[in-house]
């Protein structure tokens, strides 16, 4: 089961950080994502805008486009097959939504303030003693979780250790 973790920040910056850095855990296996999007509210009009971190839309017109030209191929029209493969791959890519609900997420970013962003990460697993220390020391506040109040008590626990650490290094 996947558990669901909302960090606010000052800035977009901040948050994209937060997320590419989760993202290079994810390669490290240090955390299994099943999806993480920067949420920011815009400093002009106040708008939500939603950085998902996977396109839906691209890789399913992608992915139509090669299983097109392969049904194509045997009807001896490849490129036919490949443009309404795509197409097909397209639309349903654009119904698709993985992860965490977008109307959730938009709700739930109405209350950052314009210019702010948050990171909506949902985790599958990880190695909480490694990925918390790194995580802290982007700052950042904690607004939701999917755990349980005790896991939650003892998650904000550990970030409140992992704050007061000093980072030691082996000589």
């Amino acid at each position: 089961m996947s558990n669901l973790f909302v960090i606010a920040y000052d800035d977009l910056a901040t948050a994209d950080r937060v997320r590419d850095k989760l993202l290079s855990m994810n390669r490290e296996h240090l955390v299994e994502l099943e999806d993480v999007v920067v949420v920011e509210r815009r400093e002009k009009d106040g708008k939500i805008k939603l950085h998902q971190a996977v396109n839906h839309v691209g890789n399913g017109a992608a992915g139509g486009a090669l299983w097109g030209s392969v049904i194509g191929l045997l009807f001896l029209v490849p490129f036919l097959g490949a443009a309404v493969g795509a197409a097909a791959g397209a639309a349903g890519g654009s119904v698709v939504d993985t992860g965490v609900n977008d109307d959730f997420m938009k709700e739930l970013s109405a209350n950052l303030r314009p210019g702010a962003a948050a990171v909506f990460v949902l985790v599958r697993k990880s190695a909480r003693d490694k990925v918390i220390p790194e995580i802290v020391k982007f700052g950042g506040q904690l607004v939701q979780t999917s755990l349980s109040k005790e896991d939650e008590t003892h998650l904000r626990e550990m970030v409140k250790e992992a704050l007061k650490e000093e980072p030691t290094f082996a000589s």
